[in-house]
C-alpha cells in the first residue's frame, strides 16, 4: 500500500525542488523530506480511519504505533450529553417572535437539560394562522414526542392538532387554548376572569371613576377575545369608568403604536391606558417614554420590558401568569405524556399583580 503513494510523492516533490533550485542537490533532499513527512501523515490518516493506527509484526499479528505527538484539541467524552442523542424531542410553537417567548425558551431549556430533552422551537416572523399550521405539520413528519403550541386560531389549528393526536404525540396548548380539539392539555389562566382582576386594579388606581382607553391583540386568540370580555364586563357592570375606544393590533408592532398615539390624539382628557396583550404593552412604554406622559398604564405579562417600564414609570401595574414558571411547566407535562403518564386537563398558572411601588418592586422574579 505504501509503494503506490511513495513513488507519486517522491517524482512530485523532486520535480518542485528542480524548479526551484537547479542542481541544488541540498534542496532536493530537503524536499524529499517533506514530501515523506506528507505521504507519512496521509498514510496514518488513512490507517486511523480504519479504527486507529497500527503496523504489523513480523509473525504477522498487529501491534498499535504509539504517537509521542501532542493531541490538537481535548474533545469531549462519547458519554458527554452534548454527544449523546436527546432522549425526547419536543416542538414548541409561539405565536409570534417576541422577546418574551425567547425567555420562555431558555427557561424551558434548563428545565429539559437533566432529561436531556431536545427543544424543536418555532414563531411566525409575523401573526400567520399558516404558518402555524406548516409548522404543526413539519414537527409531525419530524416524528417529535410531543408540542406545545399557542394557537393563533383556536378553530383554523383544531384540524392539525388532531393530525398531530392521531400520529399518537401528544400537545399541550398554553396561553391560548384549543378546547374543541384533542389536545391532551391546556397550561394557562381563566382569562375571562384575568380581564376582570385587571379591570379591578386599574377601579382600585382611579377610585372607580374616569375614563380609559383599552388595546388588545390578535382578536382570533382565545385569550386576547376572553381577556377582552372579562375586562369589558367588568368595567360596564361593576364600575363608574368609561371605556372612550378599544382596538385590537392584531400582533403588529407598527399598528399598536399607531393606534395608540391616534387613541391619545382622539381622547387627550384620557385618566388610563389598559393593554391585555404583549404588543400593546410594549407600545405604552415606548408612548409613555416620547410623550413624558404621568397616567396610569397597566399592563399583561411580566416580561422584562415591563419589569424595566415598572422601575422607570412607564408602567403602573402587571397581571403576571407566573411567567417565569412556564418554561418548567411546559416542559414537565410533555415529559410526563412522553412516558404515557396522565396531566390535568387544565394547569392554572396563577395570577398576581405588580406595581411600581418600593414593596412591588422588590417582589419582582429575579430572572
Amino acid at each position: 500500500m505504501i509503494a503506490p503513494f511513495q513513488g507519486r510523492w517522491t517524482k512530485r516533490w523532486t520535480a518542485v525542488a528542480r524548479r526551484n533550485r537547479p542542481g541544488s542537490r541540498r534542496a532536493e533532499l530537503r524536499v524529499w523530506g517533506v514530501g515523506l513527512g506528507v505521504m507519512l501523515g496521509v498514510v496514518l490518516v488513512l490507517t486511523g480511519c480504519q479504527g486507529g493506527p497500527s503496523a504489523e509484526t513480523e509473525d504477522g499479528g498487529v501491534a498499535p504505533i504509539v504517537s509521542t505527538a501532542a493531541p490538537a484539541a481535548v474533545l469531549p467524552s462519547s458519554t458527554s450529553p452534548q454527544l449523546q442523542a436527546p432522549r425526547y424531542i419536543f416542538g414548541i410553537i409561539y405565536p409570534m417572535a417576541h422577546p418574551f417567548y425567547e425567555e420562555i425558551t431558555r427557561l424551558a431549556e434548563e428545565a429539559g437539560a437533566p432529561e436531556n430533552v431536545r427543544l424543536v422551537v418555532k414563531a411566525p416572523e409575523t401573526v400567520s394562522v399558516e404558518q402555524q399550521i406548516h409548522m404543526m405539520e413539519t414537527m409531525i413528519q419530524q416524528q417529535v414526542d410531543g408540542i406545545a403550541i399557542s394557537p393563533i386560531d383556536s378553530a383554523a389549528l383544531t384540524p392539525v392538532i388532531n393530525k398531530a393526536a392521531d400520529a399518537g404525540i401528544p400537545v399541550v396548548c398554553f396561553e391560548s387554548d384549543a378546547p374543541d380539539s384533542r389536545r391532551s392539555a391546556y397550561m394557562g389562566t381563566d382569562n375571562v376572569k384575568a380581564g376582570a382582576e385587571l379591570g379591578r386594579v386599574i377601579q382600585k388606581r382611579m377610585k372607580d371613576k374616569g375614563m380609559v382607553l383599552v388595546a388588545s391583540g390578535v382578536s382570533s386568540m382565545s385569550q386576547n377575545r376572553d381577556r377582552l370580555q372579562g375586562l369589558l364586563d367588568f368595567l360596564h357592570d361593576d364600575t363608574h369608568i368609561q371605556v372612550l375606544e378599544v382596538r385590537s393590533n392584531e400582533g403588529d408592532d407598527g399598528k399598536a403604536l399607531a393606534d395608540l398615539e391616534a387613541m391619545i390624539d382622539a381622547h387627550p382628557h384620557f385618566d388610563a391606558f389598559i393593554s391585555t396583550d404583549l404588543t400593546s404593552g410594549s407600545a405604552s412604554v415606548l408612548v409613555w417614554k416620547a410623550m413624558g406622559l404621568s397616567r396610569y398604564a397597566v399592563a399583561f405579562h411580566l416580561t422584562p420590558e415591563m419589569k424595566e417600564g415598572l422601575r422607570n414609570g412607564q408602567i403602573t401595574s402587571v397581571l403576571s401568569q407566573n411567567e417565569a414558571g412556564w418554561g418548567r411547566l411546559l416542559v414537565g407535562q410533555l415529559l410526563r405524556l412522553a412516558r404515557g403518564e396522565p396531566v390535568p386537563d387544565f394547569t392554572d398558572t396563577g395570577r398576581m399583580v405588580i406595581d411600581g411601588s418600593p414593596e412591588g418592586l422588590t417582589s419582582l422574579p429575579k430572572k
